[in-house]
């Protein structure tokens, strides 16, 4: 499972020109399944996601989590983030998960988040969403269940 992480201080997403979640200042976060993927892969990124210290503490460090902060957070679905660029200049989405995997595991994702109590917003899985945000920083963080970067 892939993420990027964006420290925003709002962001919206619509699917026919229509507004279907929305956050204040949080976290925009971009998750790609891949067919390996797990219950273990999904349990340790909401964790890192809702635990990453990357909001300012009193002294402006980057020293507290969204989690502490009470902060939002705006969940979208991207299996491009699973797409393979080494070869050729067509990416390659054979590492990411079926449809119907991906799906379980997106909404298994959300359920997860929910229930950190933080207000947790989502696109819609295998809409054609556009994404609109005001980055915060910026800071934008890409993660890997696989710790491969």
């Amino acid at each position: 499972m892939r993420a990027v992480v964006q420290r925003v201080k709002e962001a919206t997403v619509s699917v026919d020109n229509k507004i279907i979640g929305a956050i204040q200042a949080g976290l925009l976060v971009f998750l790609g399944i891949a067919a390996d993927d797990s219950r273990k892969d999904l349990e340790y990124l909401v964790d890192k996601i809702v635990n990453l210290r990357i909001f300012a503490d009193a002294e402006g460090k980057m020293n507290l989590s969204a989690l502490e902060l009470g902060k939002e957070i705006l969940l979208i679905s991207q299996f491009t983030l699973l797409g393979d660029c080494r070869k050729g200049r067509r990416p390659n989405y054979t590492a990411a998960a079926a449809p119907e995997k991906a799906k379980e595991l997106y909404l298994a994702f959300l359920e997860a988040l929910e229930e950190t109590g933080l207000k947790i917003a989502s696109g819609e899985f295998q809409a054609m969403m556009e994404i609109e945000s005001i980055n915060d920083g910026p800071v934008t963080i890409l993660l890997d269940s696989k710790k491969e970067f």
